[in-house]
């Protein structure tokens, strides 16, 4: 399986997927941290994956997703952003509004 294929899978297995800099529990960096922190306030069921552990992948989202940094949170399979916006929906409500339609909270 080639590693866009990977992504792919992840994505339509995972109503909601966050890819990191480490693990919810051990963050290794602080936009991760705050993310992870905010997913963790509502409640809402999500997987995670440490781009540190697949190099490969860590590339290839970056294409994948025309998305150059990380965390980057993805809700049905459509990219959500990075921390800043995860922060903004979070403060407007519209964050909880999008897991809940996903049915992660």
């Amino acid at each position: 399986m080639s590693v866009i294929e990977r992504i792919k899978d992840q994505l339509e297995n995972n109503s909601v997927i966050l890819y990191m800099k480490g693990t919810p529990d051990f963050p290794q960096c602080g936009f991760s941290g705050q993310t992870v922190q905010i997913l963790n306030a509502v409640q809402a069921k999500y997987t995670a994956v440490n781009i540190f552990e697949d190099p490969e992948l860590r590339e290839a989202l970056k294409d994948y997703s025309s998305w150059p940094t990380y965390p980057q949170l993805y809700i049905d399979g459509q990219l959500v952003g990075g921390c800043d916006i995860v922060i903004d929906l979070y403060k407007k409500g519209e964050l909880v509004r999008l897991l809940t339609a996903a049915g992660v909270i």
